[in-house]
């Protein structure tokens, strides 16, 4: 594998790893999106899809830690196999897994202390409390396997492995499509059972990445004989995962001012169009976080060993790629926007309503295929502060504050908020894409190839 990193054909290379990378993704949305395809079509679905969408940003902060040891951690194991440092890349792995397992047992106990108080502050009210939690508490208690499973799957990919990753998701998404329509309708679980299936398919993913990292195929290995956290060694996860870790923390912040906003202005009932709408989003990024996961060890790796040339042409291609996906997507969306949200729902007002939201909601999306690789691209080559800083200046900067401020000027006020997403999403793009191309690559990649060139001359 390292031998391909290194020699292959970039394009040949790119999407050998993507591909699976993306059908990863996808089975991601898939999973992702069954639990609510089945409730809203209980009886009480609209109350019941409410409730799903103001758990989001609880399961958010959950999985946002995976992002903080695993995004963190992965793309400088890949940076040090590299340099050919492999006991380093393996500590970069052990000291990812112990903070994987530790934070998942912090987040149950803290969740199951304080659940109702926590469901309230996200918007629940008296109509949505006990779906919530229903869902939440049973989905707490499988935190353990949802970060080991997400968390790992990250080293699985910096290592090229993507077939494997893709197998991974698979065989959990899989297996929550069929135990979801068991435990909800045959069992008459309803929230409860989507719970249930979800956490008993992370259960099942979890073990099979863990044996991958036990068997022969993978070059990383957990050191349980060196079982300690490395100060040193956590330092520099902390400082690359932090972007992540923020942009998915605050999507659940983000999400609660959302549904906040949403639940004064439009009811339960807007709360659960904008649960669809997310989800629609996810149709938009899944794909393209998996080509930016097919292009992080390739970056990386090359990085690492200085074949800069190699990095600049991983990103211009996932670049292309990512660009031509999104406008194709957001596009089919525009024109047919009752028949994505007819995924999720047959209630003819919800699908009015959440038609004409998707339109405005997803229109940004057209050209979020150059913002995610300006962002995973800065984390491929280890600089984890100027992710975290674009990261900070979309949702910090301009989505929260404008939630609040635009309705202010609209006397459609659900149509304000919803309006905030495409906003921030042409400002950021644009912003990002120019310091990206005009100051970082020159600054980190082409300065880098005048230095090897020089250093080249001096030996001969």
């Amino acid at each position: 594998m390292e031998e391909r990193l290194q020699h292959q054909k970039i394009p040949k290379l790119l999407f050998t790893l993507a591909i699976p990378s993306i059908c990863g993704q996808i089975v991601t949305l898939i999973y992702n999106m069954v639990d609510r395809m089945y409730i809203g079509r209980l009886p009480d679905g609209a109350l019941a899809m409410a409730a799903i969408g103001l758990c989001v940003p609880l399961t958010t902060i959950i999985t946002a830690f995976n992002g903080l040891f695993g995004r963190g951690g992965a793309p400088l194991s890949s940076i040090l196999l590299g340099e050919k440092k492999k006991k380093e890349a393996n500590n970069i792995l052990t000291t990812s897994f112990i903070c994987l397992v530790i934070t998942s047992f912090i987040i149950t106990t803290v969740v199951w202390l304080f659940q109702d108080p926590l469901l309230y502050l996200f918007g629940t009210n008296q109509e949505t409390i006990q779906y919530a939690r229903d869902y939440i508490s049973i989905y707490a208690l499988g935190t353990i396997f949802i970060q080991l499973t997400v968390g790992l799957n990250y080293f699985v990919n910096a290592q090229g492995y993507t077939r494997f990753s893709m197998l991974t998701v698979l065989l959990g998404a899989g297996l929550n499509i069929i135990l979801d329509p068991l435990f909800i309708y045959q069992f008459n679980m309803g929230v409860k059972g989507a719970a249930i299936a979800t956490v008993l398919s992370q259960a099942v993913s979890c073990l099979f990445v863990i044996g991958f990292f036990l068997g022969k195929k993978t070059i990383l290995r957990i050191q349980f004989n060196r079982f300690r956290i490395k100060w040193s060694v956590l330092k520099r996860i902390l400082m690359l995962g932090s972007s992540p870790f923020f942009m998915s923390a605050s999507e659940g912040l983000l999400t609660i001012c959302f549904n906040q906003q949403l639940l004064s202005f439009g009811g339960s009932l807007a709360v659960s169009a904008m649960t669809i709408m997310t989800s629609m989003y996810q149709f938009v990024l899944l794909p393209i976080e998996g080509v930016a996961s097919g292009s992080q060890p390739i970056i990386s790796y090359n990085y690492g060993a200085k074949n800069y040339q190699r990095c600049k042409e991983t990103i211009s291609l996932a670049m292309k790629a990512t660009c031509s996906y999104s406008l194709v997507i957001v596009l089919l969306m525009e024109l047919f926007p009752q028949i994505f949200v007819g995924i999720f729902t047959s209630d003819n007002e919800l699908l009015r309503l959440g038609g004409w939201m998707l339109r405005i909601y997803i229109l940004g999306g057209c050209i979020m295929g150059i913002n995610s690789t300006c962002q995973q691209s800065y984390n491929s080559l280890g600089e984890g502060k100027m992710s975290f800083f674009f990261a900070f200046y979309r949702k910090i900067i301009l989505l929260i504050p404008l939630i609040f401020i635009l309705p202010m000027f609209f006397e459609n006020q659900v149509l304000a908020v919803v309006l905030v997403e495409p906003i921030s999403d042409f400002i950021t793009t644009i912003t990002n894409y120019i310091y990206f191309h005009k100051i970082f690559l020159l600054k980190k990649l082409s300065v880098n190839d005048i230095e090897k060139e020089y250093h080249i001359i001096q030996e001969v």
